[in-house]
């Protein structure tokens, strides 16, 4: 060990994640009160971002839904030209138990679950649960909940495929759900894997839009 080596303080040598020095950042912006100084502080978090072994997600932005639209829409084409999920939608409507279409409520907590798993269990990113909605929904997981089925849906729609054959009502979103549970899991890949989006969290953009 050089003489160098051994004059560095004991703290430089241990292993501090970058998410730790963030969330202290995120204290010190906080107590700061001169707008030059915030400024700085921001501009140093948003440099430490981008260091590589950033993983955490705590934002949610107008770019994450764009993400997740892409992802949802590229997942889902395949499967929009298949006749296969007209046979699997008449599966889900016919076999029930008493009048509720087991098939179709398991395809349903099937694509919620999924969804839910790889956005908070499987280690891809740690995705921090910030500002629910009502306090208790996580806006993220709605938020590709919603986008991919309304991608899912209007596709379906818009190249006529949610009522060939005249199906019933519930045929018709048995079609959809079918779609949907391949756009949630390309909405939510397309999410989270870039990482943390640049931009205003959306809640931000919300307050900005009403306040004016």
């Amino acid at each position: 060990m050089s003489s160098h080596d051994s004059e560095v303080p004991e703290v430089t040598r241990k292993n501090i994640h970058i998410d730790e020095v963030l969330t202290q950042l995120d204290v010190l912006e906080e107590t700061v009160s001169d707008d030059r100084e915030r400024a700085e502080v921001q501009r140093v978090r948003s440099m430490l971002q981008y260091v590589p072994g950033t993983s955490t997600i705590n934002k949610y932005t107008s770019r994450d839904m764009g993400e997740a639209f892409v992802g949802g829409l590229v997942f889902s084409l395949p499967l929009l030209v298949e006749d296969g999920v007209f046979d699997i939608a008449a599966w889900f409507v016919t076999h029930t138990v008493g009048p509720i279409p087991i098939f179709f409520v398991a395809n349903l907590v099937f694509v919620l679950l999924v969804t839910t798993g790889l956005l908070y269990a499987v280690d891809f990113r740690e995705v921090v649960i910030s500002e629910p909605i009502f306090g208790i929904l996580p806006r993220r997981l709605v938020g590709v909940l919603v986008i991919s089925f309304t991608c899912a849906a209007g596709m379906m729609f818009l190249w006529g495929r949610l009522h060939e054959g005249d199906p019933t009502t519930l045929e018709s979103l048995s079609r959809a759900t079918i779609i949907w549970a391949s756009a949630a899991l390309g909405a939510v890949l397309a999410d989270i894997l870039p990482g943390e989006s640049k931009g205003e969290d959306i809640n931000i953009v919300l307050e900005e839009q009403f306040a004016d």
